[in-house]
């Protein structure tokens, strides 16, 4: 074939059209396969999706789950760890990139299951909801408990079997739920925040009967056990046989190793209480008898005692001497409110004649006389110095230019304000001011004479 026939028979693809055939070839030559590496670069992305990607020492591989197969996944995946999947190898076309497309995904070493439980578990308790501080006592006497779990089989019968029992007057509300399969932890999450806010229930038994950790498995979802640690009154987890352990066991307020041991523990209190109070009931009862007798027997012993007759004497002895001294002390009595009387006369006589009254009148013709010198003397003042001031007055005008002006005499100033007492010291044309007594002119000299 020449260069020439080539051309002429050659092909031309389009970026597209080529990147469209690779991803046609990957997916039909390499439809469902297993692929093993570790996660790193983990992209959970907001639309639910998750970005990462899969390597070993050697290579990597882009890898990305839809959110509705990463739902199935039963683990966090994260970062480092070694997983095995499933998917179909394809393109991502706008960008020419093939990737594997997961549908299934499992943890290599640990089952998902139980490595999910481990990541729940780890988190929950950095969080705190297994501490013990914030775990709540259970009643001494419940009166209303809600039992969470399948209404059928063989579980309910027994607890509501103990509970009648051990404490007929038990109200109890049953909360029936599925306790396995889709939509159980749901199921349970909601009837644990209905029970647990209503205002007459005082305990909670969320529990089922033993099972594989796939039947338990809505008992360690995260949605139950956020529902119980918010829940305000006391939780019980009763959940599988006593070697069973789930998420609800270590966040509920206590754990019983099985449902029939739950419903003895809150029916239990009554009982023991009620067994306990008898007990406490007869030992006061032999107390109290004890202790009457001892004490009757020393009271019998008293009363044929020479002692006691000698009390009765002495009693009797001291009644005549408090008579006495009654006697004596109301005769006491007696003559001091005479006295007492006698001196309070004394002082109201005397009283009388220091009369306030009299010796304000006094007092106040005293202050009229003295305020009638008074005001004579200040008159006296006022004259003198009227006097003083007239003459003074009189000097003053006599002195006051004021008093020369009135009688026709003038001020001259020259251009600066100063006085002219000598013609001599002004000139022909000088303008000066002449004050009179009312007003004063503006002159200019004309002849300067002796």
């Amino acid at each position: 074939m020449n260069q020439r026939s080539l051309f002429a028979e050659r092909r031309v693809y389009k970026v597209s059209e080529l990147n469209a055939e690779i991803k046609a070839l990957l997916e039909t030559r390499l439809g469902g396969i297993w692929v093993e590496g570790e996660i790193s670069n983990f992209k959970l992305h907001s639309s639910g999706h998750a970005y990462f990607t899969l390597k070993d020492k050697d290579s990597q591989l882009r890898a990305v789950c839809f959110k509705g197969s990463l739902r199935m996944v039963r683990f966090r995946p994260e970062d480092g760890l070694a997983v095995l999947v499933h998917g179909t190898i394809t393109v991502y076309t706008p960008r020419g990139e093939y990737q594997i497309l997961v549908n299934a995904m499992e943890p290599q070493g640990l089952g998902s299951l139980l490595l999910a439980f481990e990541q729940l578990k780890q988190r929950l308790e950095k969080e705190g909801l297994f501490d013990a501080s914030r775990k709540k006592s259970l009643p001494l006497l419940p009166r209303k408990i809600g039992i969470i779990t399948s209404p059928t089989g063989a579980v309910i019968r027994d607890m509501l079997h103990i509970l009648k029992r051990r404490n007929s007057g038990l109200d109890v509300l049953l909360y029936p739920v599925r306790v396995q399969g889709e939509g159980a932890t749901q199921e349970i999450a909601s009837a644990v925040n209905y029970l647990s806010h209503r205002p007459d229930m005082d305990v909670i038994i969320v529990g089922r009967g033993g099972g594989s950790m796939e039947d338990l498995w809505a008992f360690n979802e995260e949605a139950v056990a956020r529902a119980i640690a918010a829940s305000p009154i006391p939780i019980i987890s009763a959940v599988g046989h006593e070697t069973d352990f789930t998420i609800a066991d270590f966040v509920a307020d206590l754990r019983a190793p099985t449902p029939s041991a739950a419903a003895e523990l809150v029916s239990g209190a009554r009982e023991e209480l009620q067994l306990r109070l008898s007990s406490c009931l007869k030992r006061i009862r032999k107390a109290i008898f004890f202790f009457l007798s001892d004490r009757s027997r020393q009271l019998q012993l008293l009363s044929r005692s020479r002692a006691f007759h000698l009390i009765e004497e002495r009693i009797r002895f001291l009644d005549q001497r408090l008579d006495e001294l009654a006697v004596r002390s109301l005769s006491a009595w007696n003559q001091r409110l005479a006295g007492d009387r006698h001196r309070w006369q004394q002082l109201q006589h005397r009283l009388e004649q220091q009369n306030p009254r009299q010796r304000l009148l006094r007092q106040q013709a005293q202050v009229r006389l003295f305020y009638t010198r008074l005001q004579h003397a200040a008159l006296q003042k006022v004259e003198i110095y009227r006097g003083r001031f007239a003459a003074l007055a009189g000097r003053l005008e006599t002195l006051s230019p004021l008093g020369s002006l009135g009688r026709g005499y003038a001020i001259c100033r020259n251009d600066r304000g100063q006085v002219l007492r000598e013609a001599a010291k002004s000139f022909p044309g000088d303008f000066v001011q002449v004050k009179l007594f009312r007003g004063q002119l503006g002159c200019r000299v004309e002849e300067i004479g002796d």
